[in-house]
């Protein structure tokens, strides 16, 4: 059980990856919410439950009507991956009927000792990829991350050929926004690594976000480019992880489109301000390398959130020690 945010839920697709291939006889079932099915589609062994929240699982008698839907299907365990009161309600239910169960440990006591102004202790966490894996390990399976799988390159339908035209150029994402300001590279200078980019006729940028405001951000950022393009609420979500799995590599901020990238197996540059790939939410499989972090010396607090939901005053612009340079050369 996961059931947001979007990233969130994109980091527990490699490990049901891994799992089910070192695993072939256990069939697994993600209850999640409907929205997120299409990150699952293609594992095999694995079946999706749509939580309804609005309806039929709403309150706290929604979530014994959960327990009552997921007791049918005859589950042998109960891998709880999200650790917040609901799954918590759900999880206890099935251990008083003598099911295994076993939840994610989010470290919360380091995550505060790593974001605290003062005395910080700055290393790295255990990923959520291995808090994930020490869940099943728990229930008594074993996953083993250091191979990964990933789907082949979806085929693109024609709604998407359409905008996108065939691919004949390195095609790179951008995806400049995160549900928080203090997570965002400032816009002016995104707007330079975009203009660098187009200006190798060899690369098409594609740009991707949501909600009007980005769309017309991003309307801003590739006029007058013939090769940006705005991806944004042009397609549904299937489509729209078709096309990021034919991408070459993914600019993104700390935020969800990261991790629906590094899910297919797309290189993905990661920029990080308020927070740090150290909390264990950089991108699967990247290296340390395509995290570009905002200076600590100009900056010593940092990271000061572990969601990037604090607001520092004097650290507006840390994300401003990111060279353009730097980001382009890594692209």
């Amino acid at each position: 059980m996961r059931l947001s945010a979007m990233g969130d839920v994109a980091m527990t697709v490699p490990v049901l990856r891994a799992f089910v291939n070192q695993h072939p006889d256990v069939k697994i079932t993600v209850v999640s919410r409907p929205f997120f099915k299409p990150f699952f589609d293609s594992i095999p062994n694995v079946s999706f439950f749509a939580f309804d929240e609005k309806e039929r699982h709403k309150g706290f008698l929604g979530l014994l009507r959960l327990f009552q839907d997921l007791k049918e299907l005859n589950v042998d365990a109960f891998a709880d991956l999200h650790n917040v009161l609901r799954s918590k309600i759900v999880r206890s239910l099935f251990a008083l009927i003598g099911k295994k169960v076993a939840s994610v440990d989010k470290g919360r006591v380091d995550k505060k000792a790593l974001t605290q102004p003062e005395n910080k202790v700055f290393k790295q966490l255990p990923t959520m990829f291995e808090r994930h894996c020490s869940v099943f390990k728990e229930l008594g399976f074993t996953v083993d991350l250091s191979s990964p799988i990933f789907p082949d390159k979806q085929a693109l339908d024609t709604e998407i050929i359409k905008i996108t035209g065939e691919k004949k150029q390195k095609w790179v994402g951008i995806a400049p926004f995160a549900q928080y300001d203090s997570k965002v590279y400032p816009l002016d200078l995104m707007r330079e690594v975009i203009n660098q980019l187009a200006k190798n006729t060899d690369c098409k940028i594609l740009l991707f976000g949501g909600g009007k405001k980005e769309i017309e951000l991003l309307n801003s950022l590739c006029s007058n480019k013939e090769n940006v393009i705005n991806m944004a609420g042009q397609f549904k979500l299937q489509q729209e992880l078709q096309l990021i799995s034919n991408l070459d590599v993914m600019l993104s901020m700390d935020s969800g489109n990261a991790h629906i990238a590094a899910m297919l197996g797309v290189k993905v540059i990661t920029l990080w301000g308020a927070t740090h790939p150290y909390s264990g939410f950089a991108p699967f499989n990247q290296p340390m390398e395509n995290e570009l972090v905002s200076d600590r010396n100009q900056f010593p607090k940092l990271p000061t959130s572990v969601y990037g939901n604090k607001i520092v005053e004097g650290y507006e612009d840390a994300m401003r020690t990111i060279a353009v340079e730097d980001i382009i050369r890594l692209l």
